[in-house]
């Protein structure tokens, strides 16, 4: 996990535009640096760096003796970079596992490259020779990158919106910041001025299709069918296989867990898995709530279990009021469910971050996307409605639970990793016959419980245990957190207010009081950008007014002894 920052063709001096990349400083907090492009003098990179593989060689841009005319500022991690050094006899400057990025484009181009790296990325790569800027993100968007390109060709590109926002630029007072899309690189002729022209936008990757790098993959050929036996064996194989290969790290390794489903077999496999390579320490894992919460309980029955080092952060209202501001100028978001989820994520980061030595983070992102976890999937018409509403959850990751999930850690100078968006492990599962991935029994996630059910990892009462909404679950049962917030905010937003929303705020206009204060503090640090959010995450099938779980009716069933 690292920030990086990148300008081509400035018109303004780069010594005052750099102070715009200071503003993603938390990103990489261990060291920092601003570098000129040779021959382009109004072209740099910014990059703030958090040493989690080869620390003394891992200082970006990337430049090797080989390939002179290749400057790489990359932001992520690549877990077959071994593999391919093997298959292609690559030779190796460092220890940094994007060098294969350099290595991959002198090889075959930029296609090639992208569509071979197993991993999480957003990288901007710049070839002078052929006087080329390329620009790519990962499947899922697991790494953010944003960027900015004005008529006339100046091009600025970022990890996250704050450092871009406020670049200066002579043809344009406020140029238009936008989300880099998933799945995509990008082809930009560099010309002699040092400004840009897009030439290309290309999606490399859909999550459906298995992944080129496949062929060189540790896992052999699975067995194929779709016999119950074999798919279970196969979600073990993958998932486990997923796990392993974020692994990689010369820091030390936690886990972040609710207690729920998700983050349970995350921690339960990893814990398993570092035993089996024997790592010296510990694995310590991380739960947050309100005092007696249901997470809590649930995640200290999984650390007993598992025997993990458990820390738990107890937080009360007040502290969660308190953070709502600092979270929204993270996330840079004014989505309703990602902001109250993120105040439990963001302060059990802040909390990793001062008080233990772990620095890489496993989560259990991107499962109820993927298996259907949401509540709100017991209602879908037919298994192929549901099917297609788990591959639109998956587009959108970036927008909503990635997006959570990469601020709030980040923030902190935090390493997030998610196997359940392993590029084999959701290609697999989305290949399996839809009516096989409904919920069934009235459980949720039934094929993924299913497939662990025999492994004794978990206790039973996790493995089985209903989906519990992350912002709810932190709290007590008798009032849940999103009560909690909307009681507070119904006395800062005056009613009048809330009737002139719509003309205050015409796109996404906010519904509801809580909604309105998220809004305001959201266009106070980012005025004019409420475009980065395309809609609200809502449930499907259900007459819902709010996005909690807990106001669905199948919820309350199943919570109500």
């Amino acid at each position: 996990m690292c920030g990086i920052w990148a300008l081509f063709g400035s018109d303004e001096c780069l010594s005052v535009q750099c102070l715009s990349a200071m503003k993603i400083a938390h990103r990489g907090p261990d060291a920092f640096r601003f570098e000129n492009v040779n021959g382009f003098t109004n072209c740099c990179f910014g990059f703030h760096r958090l040493a989690v593989v080869d620390q003394l060689y891992g200082m970006q841009p990337i430049r090797v003796k080989k390939f002179p005319y290749l400057w790489l500022c990359y932001n992520g991690e690549i877990y077959n970079f071994k593999q391919l050094q093997k298959q292609f006899g690559f030779e190796y400057q460092t220890l940094v596992d994007g060098e294969v990025i350099l290595h991959l484009y002198n090889r075959g181009g930029i296609e090639q490259t992208a569509s071979m790296l197993d991993g999480v990325f957003a990288f901007i790569l710049l070839d002078t020779t052929n006087r080329k800027v390329f620009l790519a993100r990962d499947t899922y968007g697991v790494r953010p990158l944003f960027k900015v390109l004005t008529d006339d060709g100046f091009l600025g590109v970022c990890s996250e919106a704050k450092g871009l926002i406020n670049l200066k630029h002579s043809s344009s007072l406020c140029p238009k910041v936008e989300p880099f899309l998933p799945g995509h690189y990008e082809v930009l002729d560099l010309k002699p001025s040092g400004k840009v022209a897009s030439v290309e936008l290309v999606k490399f990757h859909s999550y459906k299709d298995e992944p080129l790098h496949v062929a060189w993959d540790t896992v052999e050929t699975l067995p194929s069918g779709f016999d119950v036996e074999t798919v279970k064996s196969n979600i073990r194989i993958l998932f486990e296989n997923a796990v392993r290969k974020r692994l990689m790290a010369h820091r030390r390794i936690g886990c972040l867990l609710s207690g729920g489903l998700d983050s349970s077999l995350v921690a339960a496999v990893l814990l398993k898995l570092m035993k089996e390579i024997n790592i010296s320490y510990s694995l310590q894992t991380f739960a947050i709530g309100m005092e007696n919460s249901p997470d809590l309980l649930a995640a200290r029955k999984v650390a007993a279990h598992i025997g993990s080092e458990h820390h738990e952060v107890i937080f009360n209202s007040e502290e969660g009021i308190q953070a709502i501001e600092d979270v929204i100028f993270s996330l840079e978001t004014y989505d309703i469910t990602t902001i109250r989820a993120s105040i439990g994520m963001y302060l059990v980061s802040k909390y990793i971050r001062k008080k233990t030595d772990s620095v890489v983070i496993f989560s259990g992102e991107g499962s109820d996307e993927l298996t259907q976890g949401y509540i709100y999937f017991h209602k879908a018409p037919s298994p192929e409605e549901a099917a297609e509403e788990s591959e639109r959850l998956l587009k959108e990751l970036y927008l909503f639970d990635v997006l959570r999930a990469d601020r709030t850690t980040a923030a902190h100078g935090l390493e997030l990793r998610v196997p359940f968006l392993d590029h084999r492990f959701t290609s697999y599962y989305l290949s399996l016959p839809a009516e096989l991935r409904i919920p069934k029994n009235g459980i949720e996630k039934y094929l993924l419980r299913q497939a662990f059910e025999d492994s004794s990892l978990l206790p039973k009462e996790i493995l089985w245990r209903p989906k519990e909404a992350f912002s709810d679950g932190i709290a007590s049962v008798k009032k849940s957190w999103f009560s909690i917030l909307q009681d507070y905010i119904d006395q800062q937003v005056d009613d009048f207010l809330l009737e002139k929303a719509a003309e205050k705020y015409p796109f996404n206009p906010p519904k509801t009081k809580e909604s309105y204060y998220y809004r305001q503090i959201f266009e106070k640090h980012y005025p004019g950008q409420s475009n980065w959010l395309p809609h609200y995450w809502m449930p499907r099938w259900v007459k819902a007014t709010d996005p909690s779980a807990r106001t669905l009716k199948h919820y309350k069933s199943a919570t109500q002894e």
